[in-house]
């Protein structure tokens, strides 16, 4: 049995708190009214040399201000929302995955299995706290959400906007609630039951719960890619209300699961270096790299797919979406590219190379850090614009969601013996050798 360390029980706990005091911070930093706002602006426009004109009379558009008080009062919870939704979006990720072991009857990974279920012990947590997000955004608290004020969709209101009103059947209040309740439920569901019979057949044996398991990860497989594709247009295209894109539900799902994956062979790496996980060898770790350049390969398909097609057809309604990204976010949009693609390419190509640890470790440390960005460049821009700062509210959530996944992922870990007993395929498992 796998006995969580104090020191990364300490270490986890300490990430969380000061990471809630940057979140808090962040909160309170955030301006309280447009007068703020405007005060704001005049110091600053004083700052950069306008010394003859006093700030009470520096005149600045109502509409304007009106617009970047939204935008400074988003940005702390548009932090937290990148910081939930990422390392949510990996639990997720390695749910699926898992499940595509059980329904392919996978004779490689068994030997991984706890791994797995070790990192989806996030999911339950991970759900409560996105659903409260998206609850806080419904009631209010927030105005991430652009398309939820509901003068867009009031004819007679001065900010009536036609293309909102238009997609009023989907973007709702109670049916984004309802959709999000049953992506949530029905993923924890599917988590709950596979691990619950994975641990019968460790201690019944035989091959009855390992039938039952292959059926509802079939199921769950279909349930996921619908799903998965909703919950991106929901949570992430929701944004960019004027947007759309029929790739997009592909281009979170490859995010996702290189994400997912890689967490998979570092957390793996850490349990061996720690002397469990035995029966893991250099050839697992190996093909949990495969899978890491390979998914790397896909979405660099997906991301540069997506863009290709929509800058070329030059669509205002379309190619705005890119405008922003370049003009706005130039380092971040092109730097993800070069985190998610290059290096991976560069590093994960040799097959030796994907059997060191410390190489799997090093390149998992920029995927993920280039996905992180990739969340953050698809959230921000749709709900802060230009005043996007890497600042105290975003470290701050990185680190309290940091924390909290590792803790809850390790004493996950705790839970069970490190090592499916009750697989029909852990003997091949074992003894696999690429």
């Amino acid at each position: 049995m796998y006995t969580l360390p104090n020191k990364l029980k300490l270490f986890a706990i300490i990430f969380m708190v000061v990471g809630a005091l940057g979140m808090v911070v962040g909160l309170m930093n955030a301006p309280g009214s447009k007068e703020e706002v405007k005060e704001m602006l005049a110091n600053q426009e004083a700052h950069h040399g306008e010394s003859s004109v006093h700030a009470e009379e520096v005149h600045h558009d109502e509409e304007h201000v009106y617009h970047l008080y939204h935008q400074l009062q988003n940005r702390p919870w548009s932090a937290i929302y990148v910081a939930a939704f990422f390392f949510f979006m990996i639990a997720l990720g390695t749910l699926a995955f898992y499940a595509i072991q059980h329904a392919s009857q996978a004779g490689w990974s068994p030997v991984l299995f706890r791994v797995m279920e070790g990192i989806t012990g996030y999911l339950l947590p991970g759900s409560i706290i996105m659903f409260l997000l998206l609850a806080l955004s419904v009631f209010g608290v927030n105005h991430i959400f652009h398309w939820m004020d509901p003068e867009l969709v009031n004819p007679e209101s001065d900010k009536y906007d036609y293309l909102v009103a238009g997609k009023a059947a989907w973007l709702n209040t109670p049916g984004f609630l309802i959709r999000a309740a049953i992506y949530l439920t029905g993923w924890n569901l599917y988590r709950y039951f596979s691990r619950k019979y994975t641990l019968k057949q460790d201690e019944e044996g035989g091959t009855h719960w390992f039938k039952k398991n292959f059926k509802i990860s079939a199921v769950f497989l279909v349930f996921f890619i619908v799903t998965e594709s909703m919950m991106s247009w929901d949570w992430i295209m929701g944004f960019d209300p004027h947007w759309f894109s029929t790739l997009f539900g592909w281009y979170v799902l490859a995010g996702m699961l290189v994400s997912a994956i890689t967490v998979i062979a570092m957390v793996a790496v850490f349990l061996k270096s720690q002397g469990y996980l035995e029966y893991v060898n250099n050839s697992h770790i190996h093909d949990l790299a495969k899978f890491m350049f390979g998914f790397s390969i896909f979405w660099t398909y997906l991301w540069f797919s997506q863009f290709m097609l929509i800058w070329y057809a030059n669509i205002p309604e379309e190619v705005t979406y890119f405008v922003s990204r370049i003009e706005d976010y130039n380092l971040l949009f092109f730097g993800m590219v070069a985190l998610n693609f290059v290096f991976p390419l560069l590093l994960l190509m040799n097959s030796d190379f994907k059997r060191v640890n410390w190489l799997v470790i090093g390149t998992g440390v920029l995927i993920l850090a280039g996905h992180y960005i990739d969340v953050y460049v698809m959230v921000m821009p749709g709900t802060v614009g230009a005043s996007w700062f890497i600042g105290i509210p975003e470290i701050g959530a990185m680190l309290f969601f940091f924390g909290l996944f590792t803790y809850i992922v390790f004493s996950s870990l705790t839970k069970a013996p490190l090592l499916a007993k009750g697989s029909p395929f852990l003997e091949e498992s074992k003894h696999f050798h690429y």
